[in-house]
């Protein structure tokens, strides 16, 4: 007696296709549990309560530009620009904490701790405006206008202070300056605010991709921009859009780190881009647009962020370092876009047993 096996050897072929895509899908989410338990084992004192807060804090800073990069590069584009912003808003805080705005009448005027962190918020969101205007209105690449807008934030912020750092940025209490130690070194219920300030921002970017018709639109451009644009979507206003709060979000970072350090220097940021860049892409943001969550970026975030702290507490050059995350970079697209041809081929079987 033979069994029919026509029909079981295609039935397997879709279960262990299936299977195989539900693993690349969770890909993060195990690298994540990998690392953790490696240098559980290989790092001295990892899992200190003390050690996770701190690189808690350091996972926070990726964490911000990361979610920005996201929106941008599920709408197709890429934001090099994001780590000079942080390092230009750095010493905009600092100068104007230190050194207020000269007025050409021989005034100075001094702005209170509120109105310079607006200031600052407002001048990453600045520059994330022109690049969406220069991508959206004057049609020139994502990469080349992020570039240069890279090298024009970083001549301001040297040109800002002659290349030198603002330093004891404390502030003077007649000014109602003071306090901006709070934002990179101050706690709440024993959290640091860095860890605050990206749970409430990660919470309304996931809702505002999520449920919100902006969100939709995000996708829509991201996934195909002329179908977008014929069904009514209004994709420069989406790219403008997610250009300024990539800047909002590199602001953020650089308020936080010229609290936390208590100074301001010109050379802050450099290569934090590909930092976000590399935590989008391991958290499921695919490089071709039109995919990507929130929730897996900042999971992409704590992998980086983890791996990077190990490998310092191991003793690993930074050389090194240098040459595993640029791996892991190439080995999340590679699976990225493995994922995607199987996503392809699982679907066409389900089609065709549909059929």
């Amino acid at each position: 007696m033979t069994a029919d096996t026509s029909t079981s050897i295609p039935a397997v072929r879709r279960s262990s296709g299936s299977v195989l895509l539900t693993v690349m899908k969770l890909r993060t989410f195990i690298a994540l549990f990998a690392v953790l338990i490696f240098f559980s084992f290989a790092a001295p004192n990892f899992t200190s309560t003390a050690n996770m807060i701190l690189m808690s804090k350091h996972v926070a800073l990726n964490a911000f530009l990361a979610m920005g990069m996201t929106f941008v590069i599920i709408t197709g584009g890429i934001d090099l620009s994001v780590g000079s912003i942080v390092g230009l808003c750095g010493m905009v805080a600092g100068a104007l904490i230190l050194n207020g705005v000269d007025l050409p009448m021989g005034y100075t005027v001094y702005f209170n701790l509120f109105e310079i962190v607006l200031i600052v918020l407002a001048v990453g969101i600045g520059i994330g405006l022109i690049n969406g205007l220069l991508i959206t209105k004057l049609n020139v690449a994502p990469f080349i206008a992020t570039l240069g807008t890279l090298y024009v934030a970083r001549g301001l912020a040297l040109l800002s202070s002659d290349g030198q750092t603002f330093p004891n940025l404390s502030g003077r209490p007649e000014y109602a300056t003071t306090g901006f130690d709070f934002f990179g070194a101050g706690r709440i219920l024993g959290l640091p605010v860095s860890i605050w300030i990206l749970i409430v921002l990660a919470l309304a970017a996931a809702y505002v991709a999520r449920s919100t018709p902006i969100g939709r639109h995000i996708f829509a451009v991201g996934g195909n921009e002329r179908a977008a644009r014929m069904s009514g979507v209004r994709v420069d206003l989406v790219k403008i859009f997610v250009y300024m709060f990539s800047g909002l979000c590199a602001a953020i970072v650089g308020i936080v780190i010229s609290s936390e350090l208590m100074a301001a220097h010109p050379a802050t940021g450099e290569s934090f881009e590909l930092n976000a860049i590399a935590a989008a892409v391991l958290g499921g943001t695919s490089m071709s647009g039109g995919r990507g969550t929130i929730g897996g970026t900042i999971v992409g975030a704590f992998v980086i962020g983890i791996l990077s702290d190990g490998l310092v507490m191991m003793g690993v050059s930074s050389f090194w370092q240098m040459v595993i995350k640029g791996l892991v970079i190439i080995i999340a697209v590679v699976v990225d876009q493995a994922q995607r041809k199987l996503q392809q081929r699982v679907t066409l079987m389900q089609m065709a047993k549909a059929g």
